[in-house]
């Protein structure tokens, strides 16, 4: 009995240390070998990860696109990036070459690609297709944001974002919309109350946490994973506006209601000195992006934006501010070069510096220079007859683009906080007769200049 026991348990052993052996080899030919990139074979015709979920819904939804003419272009960050990195391969890459799914078969969410809506000529069409080839589709539409307050137009809804999904995977359509100024917007995504929350993690999702501005892409065509795809010529300055394209919009609805309380000017004066700040405005913001260097919307430029989505036909200037650390040695002549010559130059470059350009019909360009503290920024002001500084504070604050008088220009996000430092809690009255140096509610004295350095900090022409 001994005898057969131990020759039970010795075949016992022998049949486990096989089946953990036949296991190992399993473990490592199928999971190991591929983390590793061992293992696998490299002869034509081996198409890595090319049976994935993410290749196959990407490969459904392009054929999708492409069969009813609608010209997607991938904006996905993390496919964008891998893409510019390996940027001459890809350019030389030819349809149905790739031997492995590189870009494609990236883990991830979702797939995110863009649309200018003008362009699609069949949106209730495509939306069916989709659903018939397998796509569960999530459509995300609201009111036009320049309607806002018309009655008659106010209920108008455009498309701003698609989710398709098949399988595992998503895909995010983001819509864009053609805007003045030549540039592209697309919307926030909010989910109304109907929308199941499951349907995808919403929260992942790169585009549509806020209304978003881009400059228009030029698109090329390449292959990449053994499909062709659409995407920005310039996949860089692509990756770089993202961070920082919220967009903010005007306040259409109340800036109709200023206009019904305070009756709008509509004099030849007003009218002309509307023009030619206008095109004032767009000479500069053009120089300035020559320079590559940011500038937004201050004082009554940006209040005139805020406040009636327009600009102050009193106001006879037009303001910008630039953070100090954006300067460049050469705007001055820049702006020279232009056709618009310096009409003063108050401060240092490390202290108030203001300059003043002069425009045509004696409109005048003024921009104020911002400095950086622990709790605040500031810009400065210097008094020519007197030499005395003054500065005016105001509470941290970021850049957003917005549209004003058909221009994509930045204003300070945290605008109502912005405005109100400037002109306190009454900004919205009109005030004709301002003095800068007494009627900001952010002014404060700042010392005088010594004289010996009048020559230097108070230059006027």
């Amino acid at each position: 009995m001994s005898r057969i026991n131990k020759n039970v348990i010795l075949a016992l052993l022998t049949l486990t240390s096989s089946a953990f052996l036949l296991f190992q080899l399993y473990y490592y030919k199928h999971y190991l070998s591929a983390k590793n990139g061992a293992g696998l074979s490299k002869s034509k015709g081996s198409r890595i990860g090319f049976d994935g979920t993410q290749w196959r819904t990407v490969k459904k939804f392009i054929m999708l696109t492409s069969s009813q003419n609608v010209p997607v272009f991938l904006i996905d960050p993390l496919i964008l990036e891998l893409i510019n990195k390996n940027f001459e391969k890809v350019k030389n890459a030819s349809h149905g070459s790739a031997s492995e799914c590189k870009f494609f078969c990236v883990p991830r969410d979702f797939t995110a690609f863009a649309l200018q809506y003008h362009l699609w000529k069949n949106e209730e069409g495509w939306f069916r297709i989709a659903e018939n080839m397998g796509f569960q589709c999530l459509k995300i539409e609201s009111k036009d944001p320049r309607l806002d307050g018309i009655d008659s137009l106010s209920g108008t809804e455009i498309p701003l974002h698609y989710i398709c999904t098949l399988a595992s995977h998503a895909v995010h359509l983001v819509v864009f919309h053609e805007r003045s100024g030549n540039y592209l917007w697309h919307g926030h995504l909010r989910l109304k109350g109907h929308i199941d929350r499951k349907f995808v993690p919403f929260r992942k999702l790169q585009f549509g946490r806020y209304p978003g501005a881009f400059d228009r892409p030029e698109l090329q065509q390449i292959t990449i994973d053994g499909l062709e795809v659409l995407i920005p010529k310039d996949p860089m300055h692509f990756l770089e506006e993202i961070p920082h394209s919220r967009f903010i919009e005007c306040r259409y609805k109340e800036a109709r209601a200023f206009f019904q309380q305070y009756l709008d000017d509509n004099t030849v004066e007003a009218m002309a000195f509307r023009k030619s700040a206008k095109e004032l405005l767009q000479l500069a913001a053009k120089t300035l992006k020559k320079l590559g260097v940011r500038f937004w919307l201050s004082s009554g430029t940006c209040l005139g934006w805020y406040r009636q989505c327009g600009i102050i036909p009193y106001s006879k200037d037009v303001d910008l501010g630039i953070f100090i650390q954006d300067y460049k040695s050469d705007i001055i002549s820049a702006f020279q070069d232009a056709g618009l010559p310096l009409k003063h130059k108050f401060g240092k470059v490390e202290d108030s510096l203001e300059l003043s350009f002069q425009g045509k019909d004696d409109v005048k360009l003024d921009i104020f220079f911002f400095y950086e503290e622990t709790d605040h920024m500031w810009n400065g002001g210097t008094q020519a007859k007197t030499g005395k500084k003054f500065k005016y504070l105001f509470p941290k604050f970021t850049l957003c683009w917005t549209e004003f008088i058909d221009m994509k220009v930045r204003v300070p996000c945290e605008t109502i906080e912005y405005i109100e430092a400037n002109y306190g809690k009454t900004w919205k009255v009109p005030v004709r007769t301002w003095d800068w140096k007494r009627s900001p509610h952010n002014v404060q004295p700042n010392g005088v200049w010594p004289v010996s350095e009048w020559d230097e900090v108070i230059q006027l022409y």
